[in-house]
């Protein structure tokens, strides 16, 4: 009995380790994929690095994206753009559509 409560403090951190940080990081992981793989012609997109644009093609050969902005033009790989920035610029104008 003794070796159970002093092994039950571990198991206990590791089940909260595993709810609080693991498994949040693991949805987050599959939301990001999820988008990337839903990306379209004409979706507007922040990448990662800041830049704004629309997805003007996509290459399922290379897996990259062309982002056409006012300078033109520019590649990126899909895991450049970001969900989070991505889907508060889109709900920013839904709403100034409304």
């Amino acid at each position: 009995m003794e070796q159970f409560s002093t092994i039950l403090p571990i198991i206990a951190m590791f089940a909260v380790v595993y709810l609080f940080m693991i498994r949040p990081q693991m949805t987050r992981q599959k939301n990001e994929k999820k988008f990337a793989e839903d990306l379209k012609k004409g979706d507007r997109v922040i990448t990662k690095s800041g830049l704004h644009g629309r997805v003007a093609e996509i290459s399922e050969k290379n897996d990259a994206i062309v982002i056409e902005t006012t300078a033109g033009k520019l590649t990126f790989d899909r895991s450049a753009i970001s969900l989070e920035l991505s889907k508060k610029l889109n709900e920013k104008s839904e709403v100034t559509k409304k």
